[in-house]
């Protein structure tokens, strides 16, 4: 049986769109209904696509391409293990961002290829796995940020009952229990004590 070529795409949510990373798939001949599609994280490899991708379709002498290595993960020993897995499996990585994977090597100059590969791998897995880090950072300063100025997350409150004021001030006072409350106040538990934990 021919040896297939497969791609693979991800974009970290799904308000992202692919298009580009296809287009360069495509460009370099993955067939399109060949290419596997994720929209989440690249935070670890625990993803759908690319599980189902890499247990159940490719096989030795299959050739695997991605746009950029951080496609696989933007964790450094993630990436290592992966391609460390195709290798292993015989499955053949190739990344249109490091050029030296498109190289074809004749067999006694495999060990060049594979030190520089090597090479370029560890950096590059460094920079995807800092940028992860980097991101997360300003998701924690935005959120500190935001909370400061009392920025409320979630949910939106839906608006108080016209009798909370009432109800409230006899609960406080232990004229009433929560649970007569929220039958008093039309509400569900988890509504009352959303509204409550907000005060």
């Amino acid at each position: 049986m021919d040896n297939r070529i497969y791609g693979y795409a991800r974009v970290s949510t799904r308000e992202q769109n692919e298009d580009r990373q296809i287009a360069a798939l495509t460009g370099f001949g993955v067939p399109e209904q060949n290419i596997i599609i994720d929209k989440c994280s690249g935070k670890d490899t625990e993803r759908e696509g690319y599980q189902y991708l890499k247990r159940q379709i490719l096989r030795s002498g299959d050739t695997l391409v991605i746009k950029e290595l951080d496609r696989l993960s933007r964790n450094k020993s993630d990436i290592k293990r992966e391609l460390e897995h195709f290798r292993g499996a015989g499955v053949r990585v190739k990344i249109l961002d490091i050029p030296t994977t498109l190289t074809d090597f004749p067999p006694e100059q495999l060990w060049v290829m594979d030190m520089i590969n090597a090479i370029l791998i560890e950096v590059l897995g460094s920079i995807a796995e800092n940028e992860r880090l980097k991101i997360r950072a300003r998701q924690r300063e935005g959120i500190e940020a935001a909370k400061k100025k009392n920025v409320r997350f979630g949910r939106p409150l839906a608006p108080l009952p016209d009798n909370w004021r009432e109800v409230m001030a006899k609960v406080r006072c232990g004229q009433m229990k929560p649970i007569e409350a929220m039958r008093l106040l039309g509400i569900s538990r988890s509504h009352y004590y959303r509204l409550y934990n907000s005060m």
